[in-house]
């Protein structure tokens, strides 16, 4: 890969059960096995080369959690897949992006992830993963 791709979607809902109905009934998808990560359960469905995740909240103290109070069900991220994440955040680092992760942390499926503050992303909350 030589340019980003989008990774995911990453979607607050209130009840993955409710939310799954129409990816399964109507677009005819079987969800990933169901994973936790920053107090949330997360649930995958594959679109090729991208994912929808539907994130609900275990902690209601964590980011989803408070995201669903503040703004309800809806878009909560958009990731996008790079090829060296510690170029990508390098490069946000020097041309002034606030980032929420300043080095790398472990997400979902393992794999090494990093956020960019939505103040700096025209309040789009980003996530880089490779």
């Amino acid at each position: 890969m030589d340019h980003p791709q989008i990774a995911h979607v990453g979607i607050a809902v209130s009840d993955i059960a409710a939310a799954l109905s129409f990816y399964r009934d109507v677009l005819g998808l079987a969800p990933d096995a169901a994973e936790t990560a920053d107090g949330a359960t997360i649930v995958s469905l594959s679109f090729g080369d991208s994912e929808i995740e539907l994130l609900t909240p275990d902690d209601p103290d964590g980011p989803i959690a408070r995201f669903l109070a503040r703004r309800g069900p809806g878009i909560h991220h958009i990731c996008y897949r790079v090829p060296d994440l510690d170029a990508a955040l390098e490069a946000c680092r020097a041309r002034g992006y606030r980032l929420v992760d300043e080095t790398p942390r472990r997400g979902a499926g393992g794999r090494r992830i990093a956020f960019v503050h939505p103040k700096a992303t025209a309040g789009i909350l980003l996530e880089l993963t490779e």
